[in-house]
């Protein structure tokens, strides 16, 4: 009997919205109908979003991509020898030869796609563990020292060093430590730590190991958002078969050190993406921010040192341990160093997930990669990390994105999140959007955020009416943003007037506004 030829089909969340169950179910009954033999491999997406179901055929000469595959496409793939990687419309070549995917830099996400998420020995198989085998015959020193030396930042936003949180919590002296993995995703147009946390969930869990190694943590909690139920079942298979395997517990791998985690499901509220008010909500507590000082790192989870970190950050730890950090430190430009997983949503043709080097611009992610509009029209805005940054007009398209240039002009990079909207886009709307946000997320700590945001929508609504005081409520809106700039003792409350400033000062004319707002700082 011949051996089966092995199919690959993403259960990633995209991937089963577009009936992936049903297309995996079409595939069994249409081979055991042809007496074909087949095994199916649920593999996490490779992050082309337009072409999910994207189903590759295992050949002599490599995979080769179908897709989006519906049930119905099925019958017809076995009749043109798919089996066999044959043409077919819905064919695209051997999968690592789609421009999409050859053109990114995959570190962080090098697994994600090709490998059985669940398997720990698929895992192994493609350079798994390395990093963690590596940091267990190292001193906690000598790993905080490696992380420092790669350059890596906080991959959810704020672009901390992570070797000095690191060092911070390594130097804090306390008899309980917690390593907490902030997996709280709830930006608009973002989906990295969803696509890797249910594509390869054991690069996750070593990073963590890492860290619990690197600062003498002993325990560890990763907060999800409930919004993503198959993260956290992926998740906690994915602990207890490394638990099973002496990759966590009491004695990892016979070394004498010891680390453990758990998963923890989230609300869902937008402002627990906050690492204190997360802190709080881990408690037990309704999720509220902490005044800083203490710092987490010094009085955390349960007033313990606490290193917090994004997906994305733990996830980069296991590579920067396994090939070292001046392998990791040489992508990217300046002090960006590394690979960010930019997630490209909106209004473009191919929406997905493009890992690469820091330096390369908003343009070619919107057009090299995301084929400019799926409407046909042009782009006119494009908002960059998330509800709380700013809206970009084409003339800072050719802005490299770093942290430090794109700071330059008062935006940010984040967490990796384009939004694109093209020349219909109303962007008085967008800023109002942007407030009322706000308005409903806040947590009600402090007066800019709570009252703030309120007046904001207010403001904008007057201002939408272009009434007698037009002028005057431009100033007001101008100077309520002022106010949160400086007022909010978050991010939330903080940041949202950069999308209102930059829509204000980038696009005038939707407010009213005849002379252009270039003397004010966006």
């Amino acid at each position: 009997m011949n051996a089966p030829v092995t199919i690959y089909l993403p259960r990633d969340a995209a991937a089963l919205a577009m009936d992936a169950d049903a297309v995996a179910r079409a595939i069994e009954q249409e081979a055991s109908r042809r007496g074909a033999a087949v095994r199916l491999v649920r593999n996490g997406s490779r992050g082309l979003l337009w072409l999910e179901p994207l189903a590759e055929v295992a050949t002599p000469s490599g995979r080769v991509a179908y897709g989006p595959v519906q049930p119905d496409d099925v019958p017809g793939l076995f009749d043109a020898g798919w089996l066999q990687g044959s043409p077919h419309a819905l064919c695209h070549g051997p999968t690592e030869d789609i421009p999409y995917l050859k053109k990114q830099q995959r570190l962080t996400f090098a697994r994600v796609g090709i490998t059985d998420p669940l398997s720990i020995d698929d895992y192994v198989a493609h350079d798994g563990l390395q990093g963690l085998r590596r940091a267990l015959c190292l001193t906690p020193q000598q790993i905080v020292d490696e992380v420092s030396a790669s350059g890596l930042r906080g991959r959810g936003g704020a672009a901390f060093p992570t070797g000095i949180k690191w060092k911070t919590v390594l130097t804090t002296p306390a008899e309980q430590k917690y390593i907490v993995c902030n997996a709280d995703e709830g930006d608009s147009g973002t989906y990295s730590d969803r696509l890797l946390m249910e594509g390869d969930p054991y690069v996750l869990i070593e990073g963590m190991a890492i860290a619990g190694l690197a600062v003498g943590a002993t325990y560890g909690y990763i907060y999800v958002r409930s919004e993503y139920p198959q993260a956290i079942a992926t998740l906690n298979e994915a602990i207890a078969r490394a638990r099973q395997a002496g990759w966590l517990g009491d004695d990892i791998q016979g070394s004498g050190r010891r680390f453990d985690l758990e998963v923890r499901k989230g609300a869902g509220a937008y402002i627990c993406g906050e690492e204190t008010s997360l802190l709080e909500s881990l408690e037990g507590k309704r999720g509220v921010v902490r005044a800083k000082p203490p710092l987490p790192a010094i009085a955390g989870l349960f007033g313990k040192p606490t290193v917090i970190n994004n997906v994305i950050s733990l996830a980069s730890v296991p590579i920067i341990l396994a090939r070292g950090a001046a392998y990791y430190r040489d992508y990217g430009v300046g002090r960006s160093q590394g690979t960010l997983p930019f997630q490209l949503a909106g209004n473009l043709k191919h929406g997905g997930l493009v890992e690469a080097a820091f330096g390369l611009t908003l343009r070619e992610l919107l057009y090299d990669f995301g084929g400019g509009s799926a409407s046909g029209r042009p782009l006119r805005a494009v908002q960059v990390g998330g509800p709380l940054g700013a809206y970009l007009p084409e003339s800072q398209w050719d802005v490299p994105l770093d942290y430090e240039a794109y700071a330059a002009i008062s935006a940010m990079v984040g967490h990796g999140g384009i939004v694109a909207f093209d020349d219909t886009v109303d962007m008085a709307r967008m800023a109002r959007y942007a407030m009322e946000f706000c308005a409903v997320e806040s947590c009600g700590k402090c007066t800019p955020c709570r009252i703030g945001a309120v007046r904001g929508v207010e403001t904008l609504d007057k201002i939408a009416t272009r009434g007698a005081q037009h002028e005057q409520q431009v100033h007001l809106l101008r100077d309520l943003c002022d106010t949160m700039l400086g007022g909010s003792l978050c991010a939330l409350g903080g940041m949202t007037p950069y999308p209102v400033l930059s829509a204000l000062n980038h696009f005038p004319e939707d407010f009213g506004v005849a002379a252009p707002a270039a003397a004010h700082p966006a």
